[in-house]
């Protein structure tokens, strides 16, 4: 909810939420003026095990990839029109949340 909330307000819609596939999960789908945003969100309360972007590894970024391409189809989406965005949330017990939004990955 942090991530999406926050995406909104830099004027995005969300159009999907935990979308499912075959091989998994999209956490949002947005819309960002003409571009269809998959969007993976990672999310931790301390940086004990890495800050949470640090989550998104090269396997992620292919599961990723891979999931984006299952909602182009299943929607029937132009793919030029797709854009893979990861926001890491870092979530303490007390205080504001840090986002962290990256554009245009893998």
């Amino acid at each position: 909810d942090v991530a999406a909330r926050h995406l909104v307000a830099l004027g995005m819609t969300v159009i999907d939420r935990n979308w499912h596939g075959p091989r998994g999960e999209i956490d949002l789908v947005l819309r960002d003026a003409n571009t269809r945003v998959i969007c993976e969100v990672k999310t931790r309360t301390t940086t004990d095990k890495g800050h949470p972007l640090e989550a998104v590894d090269e396997v992620k970024s292919a599961r990723l990839r891979r999931l984006a391409a299952e909602w182009i189809q299943e929607k029937h989406a132009h793919p030029g029109d797709v854009r893979l965005d990861i926001v890491g949330v870092l979530q303490p017990g007390r205080g504001a949340a840090q986002i962290e939004h990256v554009k245009g990955v893998g």
